[in-house]
C-alpha cells in the first residue's frame, strides 16, 4: 500500500487567475496522488520514477480566487494528509483576489489582484536542518522551525503569502551525525567523499532531515515557496573558477556528486518553481514522466547540463500582483574561463534583462533573487575585485598564480569577483530604477554570507544623499539616475553560524580603515573604479533570521526577525522594522 513519504510542498499559486497550484509529493511506491480542497478544487497525477523513489507534482484547478482553503491528499480512497495524529492546523491554499478592470477609485494594487494588506514576501537562506557532526546544536533556534511554530500556533498572525529560499536549502558536504549513520550503513566513509554526500539517494537523506520536521513540514505545505540552490546545495564555493572546475572533475567521485546534485534539485526544488504551462512545455519533465523509470533520462539531462550548463536555464521569474520576482541563478550559469569570465554566461545575461526591463509599467516593485549579495561590504568588494584582477593576469602569471590560492582559501566569487559581470548588472539596475515607468523600489534580495544588512547605492549623476534624481519623460538614457529607491537586502543564516573573528571582519569591512586598504587593493589591482558607490543603511545583524518584504501598492516594508532561545521555548524577536518609501 502506498503512503506519502515526503511533503506535500505547497509550490506554486497563481496571482494571476487566482483559481491555480501545485503541490510537490513523494510517495513511498508508485501511485496516483489527489488534492482535494474544501472548495471543491481537486487535482490528481500519477507519480514518477527516479532512482527508485516516486514523486508527483500535481496541479490543483478551479480554486476559489481571494480564498484560503483546506486541503487534503489522498492516495486511492485513503487520506495520506493531514496525518490523522497531527496537532497541526489544517493545510490550507490561499489564492490572491481576481483582478479587476481599474476603475474610478480604483487604484493599482486593488486592480491587479493584490491582497488588500499587502503581499508579504519572507526570505533568507542558509539552513542547516540539524548542525553538522554531533552534540549539542551551537548555533540556536532554526528561524524556519519558530516561524512554523508561531504560525501554528496562532491563527490569526500574519503569514507571508511566499516563502523565498535563497540557497543551500541543504548541505551535501556538510552533513549530520544522523546523515552520517545512514551514509555510513552504506559505504566505507574512510573512502572519499567521506561523510559529505556521494549519490542520488544521499541527497535524499537530506531532504529527509530538512523538511520531515513537523512545524517546518506543515508550514511549507501551507506557505507557497520559491527556491534557488547555492554552492553548499552541491558543494561549498561551488564553480569559483576554472582552476577549481579543473581539479574537481580530476577526482573520481565528482561526477556522481555534480549529476546527482542537479538530479535532486531539478526533482525537489526547481519543479516547484515552474508554474503549470512551463511544467506543460519542459521536454526534460515530459521524457521523465513517460518512462516507467525516468532515471536514465533524468541522468542524461544533469550529465549534458554539467557538460554546458548555456544548456539549461534554472533562473525563473514570478509575479505577484504588481511584484516581479527575478530569481538568478549565480552557480550554474557561470562563465569559468579566466578570459571570459562571467557571472552569467551570454544567453542568461540576456534572459535577465528581457525579465527586468520587459513591461516595466505592470510592476509597482521589483525583486531579482540572487543567492548572492551584489554589494557586499567595501573591503571586500574591492578584495574580490582585485583578486579577480590579479587572476586575470594584469599583474603577470606569478600574482595570478597568488591570486587563484587566495580566492580559494577566501571564498572570494561573489558578483565583485566577476567585474565585468557586477558592472553589466549594475547598469541594468540603474536602467531598471529610471525613467517615467520605473517602479517603487528595485530590491536586491540575497543571503550566503552568514549575517543581514542592508545596502543603497549612490549613482555618481545622483543627488547626494539618496542615491536616486527625479525622472524625465525623455526615458532611462545612458547615465540618467534612478528614480526608483534602489536597495541591496541580505538576510542569512536561517539556521548556522559564523564564528566571532568573522563578525568582526564584516565589521570592519565597513569601517573607514576597511574602505582605505580596498582602495589600496583596488590601485594596486589596476581595476578601475566602481560605477557606484555604497553605504550600509542597517546591520550588520547576526543571529538566525529572516526578512520580510510587506508591499503595498508603492509602498514598501521591511522587518527582520530572529529566532531567540527563551523560558517560554523559542520566539522571533523583531529587530528591525523600517518603512522603504515614503508615505503618500
Amino acid at each position: 500500500m502506498a503512503g506519502l513519504r515526503l511533503g506535500p510542498l505547497l509550490r506554486y499559486v497563481d496571482w494571476e487567475s487566482g483559481s491555480t497550484a501545485t503541490v510537490w509529493v513523494e510517495a513511498s511506491r508508485p501511485c496516483t496522488v489527489e488534492v482535494r480542497c474544501a472548495d471543491g478544487a481537486s487535482g490528481t497525477s500519477p507519480t514518477f520514477s527516479v532512482a527508485g523513489h516516486h514523486y508527483a507534482l500535481i496541479v490543483v484547478e478551479g480554486l476559489t480566487p481571494g480564498s484560503t482553503t483546506a486541503y487534503e491528499v489522498l492516495i486511492g480512497s485513503r487520506r495520506v494528509w493531514p496525518p490523522e495524529d497531527t496537532r497541526l492546523p489544517p493545510s490550507t491554499i490561499t489564492t490572491p483576489p481576481v483582478a479587476t478592470p481599474a476603475g474610478p477609485g480604483k487604484g493599482a494594487a486593488e486592480s491587479a489582484g493584490a491582497a488588500p494588506d499587502g503581499v508579504r514576501i519572507s526570505f533568507g537562506s542558509c539552513r542547516w536542518a540539524a548542525a553538522p557532526g554531533g552534540g549539542h546544536d551551537p548555533v540556536g533556534p532554526d528561524a524556519l522551525v519558530t516561524l512554523a511554530t508561531h504560525l501554528a500556533a496562532d491563527p490569526a498572525a500574519e503569514r507571508p503569502d511566499v516563502l523565498l529560499l535563497l540557497g543551500d536549502q541543504v548541505y551535501a558536504d556538510e552533513t549530520s551525525a544522523a546523515t552520517r549513520r545512514r551514509l555510513a550503513a552504506r559505504r566505507d566513509l574512510k573512502e572519499p567523499p567521506g561523510a559529505e554526500i556521494a549519490d542520488y539517494e544521499e541527497y535524499t537523506y537530506l531532504y529527509d532531515e530538512s523538511w520531515r520536521d513537523p512545524e517546518v513540514r506543515w508550514l511549507l505545505s501551507t506557505v507557497p515557496s520559491c527556491m534557488i540552490f547555492d554552492d553548499h546545495d552541491v558543494i561549498d564555493d561551488w564553480n569559483t573558477s576554472a582552476a577549481w572546475q579543473r581539479d574537481i572533475r580530476a577526482t573520481p567521485w565528482w561526477h556522481e556528486r555534480i549529476v546527482s546534485g542537479l538530479m535532486s534539485y531539478w526533482v525537489h526544488q526547481h519543479l516547484g518553481n515552474l508554474s503549470p504551462a512551463e511544467l506543460a512545455a519542459d521536454p526534460v519533465y515530459a521524457a521523465v514522466r513517460a518512462s516507467p523509470d525516468g532515471t536514465e533520462a533524468l541522468r542524461r539531462f544533469a550529465a549534458e547540463t554539467d557538460a554546458d550548463p548555456a544548456r539549461t536555464r534554472w533562473s525563473y521569474r514570478r509575479v505577484f500582483g504588481r511584484v516581479r520576482l527575478v530569481m538568478v541563478d549565480t552557480r550554474a550559469a557561470r562563465v569559468l574561463a579566466e578570459d571570459r569570465r562571467a557571472m552569467l554566461d551570454p544567453e542568461e545575461a540576456d534572459w535577465l534583462r528581457e525579465a527586468v526591463l520587459d513591461d516595466p509599467a505592470s510592476y509597482d516593485h521589483l525583486l531579482i533573487g540572487s543567492s548572492l549579495p551584489w554589494l557586499l561590504p567595501p573591503l571586500v568588494h574591492d578584495a574580490e575585485r582585485w583578486n579577480a584582477s590579479l587572476c586575470a593576469g594584469v599583474r603577470g602569471d606569478r600574482w595570478a598564480r597568488f591570486g587563484e590560492k587566495v580566492r580559494r582559501a577566501g571564498d572570494l566569487e561573489h558578483w565583485a569577483a566577476f567585474p565585468e559581470s557586477f558592472d553589466r548588472f549594475t547598469e541594468l539596475l540603474r536602467e531598471a530604477a529610471s525613467g517615467p515607468d520605473a517602479p517603487a523600489t528595485v530590491c536586491v534580495l540575497s543571503g550566503d554570507v552568514h549575517h543581514a544588512y542592508i545596502t543603497e547605492p549612490r549613482w555618481p549623476d545622483a543627488p547626494p544623499g539618496n542615491g536616486r534624481a527625479s525622472g524625465t519623460a525623455s526615458g532611462p538614457g545612458p547615465g540618467s539616475a534612478p528614480v526608483s529607491r534602489v536597495l541591496q537586502l541580505t538576510c542569512s543564516p536561517v539556521h548556522n553560524s559564523v564564528p566571532r573573528w568573522i563578525q568582526a571582519g564584516f565589521r570592519f569591512g565597513w569601517s573607514r580603515t576597511g574602505r582605505r586598504i580596498g582602495r589600496f587593493l583596488a590601485r594596486h589591482g589596476r581595476t578601475g573604479a566602481s560605477p557606484v558607490t555604497w553605504d550600509r543603511a542597517g546591520g550588520p545583524w547576526f543571529g538566525n533570521q529572516l526578512m520580510t518584504l510587506t508591499l503595498l501598492g508603492r509602498k514598501s516594508a521591511l522587518t527582520l526577525v530572529q529566532a531567540t532561545a527563551g523560558k517560554q521555548g523559542a520566539q522571533l524577536e523583531a529587530v528591525l522594522e523600517r518603512s522603504l518609501t515614503p508615505e503618500s
